[in-house]
């Protein structure tokens, strides 16, 4: 059966969170950019971060991280959790975590990227947490400042118990700043204008708790074998899904999402949101046309693999989440209503029991 999820309590402004590196230790490697997202988390968003051994280690080891993460959660006088950024060996932490402390202490955790692997964890033990809200990325080393649609949707996350409908951008960006010289953080980047969302089968109207995150981090999962749960534990739920900064070929997409309707798991959710596909590497200049290519070739793997492991889904394309700027930081766990006949998404950020 389905965990019975739960959203961990609200903060107040001026409560204290953890920022921890439970993946790559940016920080560490940047630390300039990490001193400014700190400052914006205070001015900004209105906590006081902490940070704890392995936030600014580099190299640390998986059971340092493992150890960093259950004192924050078993520490009263933090609020919730936030992943410095993402990367790509969380999945070897995870065995190194006591399950019955997290249970014991629910606290909002924010991460997306490889904190797929910490948020699918959560959920598995009935914590909700939200897919979004690195900090190195959308506050410390966004190009011309914070993007007030992130930190509006960060907070919406850490002090809502409200409802937020979710609107696309009119314009977003996919092409990091040069994080080895901070000084041009100052100057706005490149951004594109937004053509809305790409609805497919907008006949119905789901409500449901939210699972997935990043479709390569999930894949390991399943090459695991240790943290997906029964394909029935996740019927009715909404499906999450975004590719990463490694440009998965649509081909590869089509695979992975065969491995996942393989399974079982693809047929149980009626409603897929699919956020908005990184379609550049760093430093490695893309047309516009190159990048609208990938795009509408990634959207047609995956609707291959749709029609094929479940033909009824509703899926929306081009939602701002995951490895996009501006970026809405979506519940994990949590409900989202994705209305097909008036083209909306609801994301409901209320604490307690989930129901949806």
């Amino acid at each position: 059966m389905r965990p019975l999820l739960t959203v961990p309590p609200k903060l107040r402004p001026g409560d204290r969170v953890a920022v921890l590196s439970p993946s790559f230790a940016a920080p560490g490697a940047f630390p300039a950019v990490h001193e400014l997202a700190m400052l914006r988390l205070a001015d900004e968003v209105g906590v006081v971060p902490v940070e704890y051994p392995t936030t600014r280690l580099v190299g640390a080891s998986a059971q340092a991280r493992a150890a960093d993460l259950m004192d924050a959660f078993a520490d009263p006088g933090i609020g919730a959790i936030l992943a410095s950024i993402g990367g790509d060996d969380q999945l070897t932490v995870l065995p190194h975590l006591d399950a019955g402390l997290l249970a014991a202490h629910p606290k909002a955790f924010c991460g997306y990227s490889d904190n797929t692997n910490l948020l699918n964890y959560l959920w598995n033990l009935g914590i909700a947490g939200y897919y979004g809200g690195s900090t190195m990325v959308h506050l410390g080393g966004r190009a011309g400042g914070t993007h007030p649609v992130s930190v509006a949707s960060l907070r919406q996350a850490l002090f809502s118990d409200g409802d937020l409908e979710l609107s696309p951008a009119d314009r977003f960006s996919e092409d990091e700043a040069d994080w080895d010289h901070p000084e041009t953080l100052v100057l706005e980047g490149p951004s594109t204008a937004g053509a809305g969302w790409a609805w497919h089968q907008p006949d119905r109207v789901v409500s449901g708790p939210t699972w997935g995150g990043d479709l390569e981090i999930l894949h390991w999962n399943l090459a695991a074998g240790r943290w997906i749960r029964p394909p029935q534990d996740y019927a009715g739920c909404v499906l999450l899904l975004e590719t990463d900064e490694e440009l998965p070929s649509p081909e590869y997409v089509f695979r992975m999402l065969r491995t996942m309707g393989e399974r079982g798991l693809l047929a149980q959710f009626p409603a897929v949101l699919f956020g908005r596909a990184k379609a550049a590497h760093f430093g490695v200049p893309a047309a516009a046309d190159e990048r609208a290519r990938y795009r509408t070739e990634q959207r047609a793997a995956v609707l291959r693999a749709v029609a094929a492991y479940n033909p009824d889904a509703m899926v929306v394309f081009d939602v701002d989440f995951g490895h996009t700027d501006p970026q809405w930081i979506l519940p994990y766990g949590g409900c989202v209503t994705v209305d097909g006949p008036a083209r909306t998404i609801t994301a409901r950020y209320r604490s307690g029991a989930v129901t949806c």
